[in-house]
């Protein structure tokens, strides 16, 4: 989000963004003092909870508050909540004559549903009928357009594939610190990341490898205590080290090789800003990941800590042999710059205001 609305004011484009006040932390506070200045229509956060529950009837009505004043032309909501709020106040808008583009971003949320659950079901026939409220659909990965084709069915309206893009100055390599730590973790700190695959690694891979593994684990999240406790159960804590949310870039010096051990995802902009910092990198072959390395990386494997402990042993066994067998980075420019993706959504924009 941060790059996309940069490339966007430098565009000349009056940006503001709408979003919760209650995830995040410190690291995302000074993230948003950083872009006030610029952001013409400003940044509103306003509690917004993950899950639907009758907090949400306050919520929305606080939303559209800001919206309603803010008189966008183009309302872009990423991920479930934020795409129903888009493309529903939206449509309110317009009843009081305000022609507003309503675009809407899947991001994993209720597309990680199994289809065949009741709840999955509910899920996915309000995703149908908010589609008639929708100017375009923007996809992050193909991974995640077809599994909206898959459950929820064919798009009836315009859509696009645009993957995430990062600035210029993301593609510049990062050296690893001297006594750095053989392994990094960075991200939330919950079950779907898989931070539990990564602890039970670390025992195996040091088994291969005949000594102790380092690692370091950046984030923070609700199950970061239990974490905690399956280090300390593992006898791991003498070579785990957990740090709270830094600047990416800041981590990767901290360890040689980055592991992003996932269950699900749909374009995380982890593994991107990994390699393009010239990291080496295990990653799991979920969501859009793969599309990233190519199909049949040696680089991905299947969220299970015996796979990973392998791929672990080995990279750390040799390190100059797996890191030729990362992408070419002037290859992940050309696919994945922020100019690219910038450029992409702005065509979109037009064309839903034309609608």
């Amino acid at each position: 989000m941060r790059d996309l609305t940069e490339a966007q004011v430098a565009a000349g484009h009056a940006v503001g963004i709408v979003c919760d006040s209650t995830t995040g932390g410190d690291f995302e506070e000074h993230l948003f003092e950083q872009m006030k200045g610029t952001m013409a229509l400003g940044i509103h956060r306003t509690p917004m909870q993950r899950h639907v529950g009758p907090g949400d009837l306050a919520s929305a009505w606080r939303t559209f508050g800001v919206i309603k004043e803010l008189r966008p032309d183009v309302l872009h909501g990423h991920g479930a909540k934020g795409g129903v709020y888009a493309r529903l106040f939206g449509s309110l808008l317009r009843v009081s004559r305000s022609r507003v583009a309503r675009l809407y971003s899947p991001h994993g949320g209720s597309l990680h549903y199994d289809e065949t659950t009741a709840t999955g079901k509910l899920f996915f026939a309000l995703e149908r009928f908010m589609a008639r409220f929708t100017d375009y659909l923007l996809f992050v990965s193909d991974y995640e357009r077809q599994t909206y084709r898959r459950k929820v069915g064919e798009p009836p309206i315009p859509n696009d594939l645009v993957y995430n893009g990062l600035s210029a100055a993301e593609f510049e390599p990062v050296r690893t610190e001297q006594n750095a730590a053989d392994v990094l973790y960075i991200g939330m700190m919950r079950d779907l990341k898989g931070p539990d695959i990564f602890i039970d690694a670390l025992v195996l891979a040091g088994t291969r490898l005949g000594r102790p593994v380092k690692a370091v684990m950046v984030g923070d999240g609700d199950d970061l205590p239990r974490y905690h406790a399956q280090v300390k159960r593992l006898g791991l804590e003498g070579h785990m080290r957990f740090l709270p949310p830094m600047p990416a870039r800041n981590a990767f010096a901290l360890a040689e090789l980055v592991v992003v051990p996932s269950r699900a995802e749909a374009m995380p902009y982890v593994v991107l800003e990994t390699l393009a910092a010239g990291k080496s990198m295990i990653a799991t072959a979920v969501g859009g990941i793969p599309e990233i390395f190519g199909a049949g990386s040696p680089a991905l494997i299947r969220p299970d800590p015996r796979q990973l402990a392998d791929k672990m042993s080995a990279a750390l066994a040799d390190p100059k042999a797996y890191s030729s067998l990362m992408p070419d980075t002037a290859d992940l420019e050309a696919r994945f710059g922020a100019d690219v993706m910038a450029a992409a959504i702005e065509t979109a924009y037009f064309a839903a205001i034309k609608r």
